[in-house]
């Protein structure tokens, strides 16, 4: 499977959101998380969709709630939005 153009908006979205963000354990950047669970998603045969959301995954309970889901929403499609609240343990807003 190939990806589309979509993943560089996805990667840039995660930029802006987690860019200045470390990992609570150990202080490495935050989007070396997301970019490992992507990876996984992608070694595994996941979809377009699935990859983007695991970028993505964590961007609902750290970087704004609802809003933040409706922004998912819009720009990456329902399919997305709806991995990404599936994989959301709380809500920051």
């Amino acid at each position: 499977m190939i990806y589309t153009e979509r993943i560089i908006d996805a990667v840039t979205v995660v930029q802006e959101l987690h860019g200045r963000q470390a990992r609570k354990c150990g202080g490495a950047p935050y989007v070396t998380h997301l970019f490992a669970v992507a990876a996984l998603v992608g070694e595994y045969g996941g979809t377009e969709e699935q990859f983007i959301a695991a970028l993505l995954h964590d961007a609902v309970e750290d970087q704004g709630g609802r809003a933040v889901l409706e922004r998912i929403r819009a720009q990456f499609r329902d399919s997305v939005a709806d991995l990404v609240w599936a994989c959301t343990d709380a809500w920051e807003d």
